[in-house]
């Protein structure tokens, strides 16, 4: 469903509840949408994490490669400010 901003506002406790019990709820400014309400639920669904980081780094087509961590200890550059 799409609300006003200020039909919104004024019913904020019904867009939180639609939210919940029937997904995203859009909120326009001038009839263009600006703002989307999602339950928590649906918040969690689409920020979590396909594959968890661990996960990633182990299957990595670059797992087995060797790599060079020592820091540089070349003297820094000059930057004029």
């Amino acid at each position: 469903m799409q609300w006003q901003l200020q039909d919104a506002k004024n019913q904020l406790s019904s867009v939180v509840k639609r939210a919940t019990d029937e997904g995203p709820q859009i909120i326009s400014v001038r009839g263009r949408p600006a703002a989307i309400v999602l339950s928590m639920e649906e918040y969690h669904r689409l920020t979590k994490p396909k594959t968890r980081l661990t996960d990633f780094f182990k299957n990595s087509p670059f797992r087995e490669l060797e790599l060079d961590l020592e820091r540089n200890q070349d003297v820094p550059r000059e930057v004029e400010l």
